[in-house]
């Protein structure tokens, strides 16, 4: 008598390999442009004791390419890069830089305000800084006690450091 052991994951691996083989089919030779996913901007999104900073790579963009907005704590960042042909002559053999329309959001916390918002375009960089609220800030806590003198704790530093 023959024992074989029991895959109860062999029908879904095959299903999976099944489904990636008809996309990968379907799909082959057609570019992402064809699904207007053609590109999004890099991005870097950080905070300093003040502020949230934002910084988004254009290359080859000018500040009427693109259009920032802020609304409910998201800031969304949307434009459109052009493909332009230099010359008529002119017999392209590869075109790898993406071109097209582009919308990215980000949901930001209740701790930013759009007050003294600055959006700086240099290079093809957007750094866009947003202030923190002053309520939102850490600040220094004074501990008092019966038998000590008063402590001052630094509320801005971590507890390891």
């Amino acid at each position: 008598m023959f024992i074989a052991k029991y895959d109860p994951f062999r029908d879904l691996r095959g299903l999976q390999a099944d489904v990636n083989r008809m996309f990968s089919d379907r799909f082959r030779g057609f570019d992402e442009e064809a699904f207007g996913t053609a590109w999004n901007p890099k991005i870097n999104i950080f905070e300093n004791q003040d502020s949230m900073v934002l910084e988004a790579e254009l290359p080859g963009m000018k500040p009427e390419d693109f259009e920032l907005s802020f609304e409910n704590n998201v800031l969304t960042l949307k434009g459109e890069r052009k493909f332009e042909k230099r010359d008529e002559g002119d017999n392209y053999h590869r075109v790898e830089l993406a071109y097209g329309e582009f919308s990215r959001s980000f949901t930001l916390p209740h701790t930013v305000t759009v007050e003294g918002a600055k959006a700086e375009f240099d290079n093809g960089m957007l750094t866009v800084t947003l202030r923190k609220r002053e309520e939102t800030k850490a600040r220094k806590i004074e501990i008092t006690g019966a038998d000590a003198a008063p402590k001052t704790i630094d509320a801005t530093k971590s507890a390891g450091a």
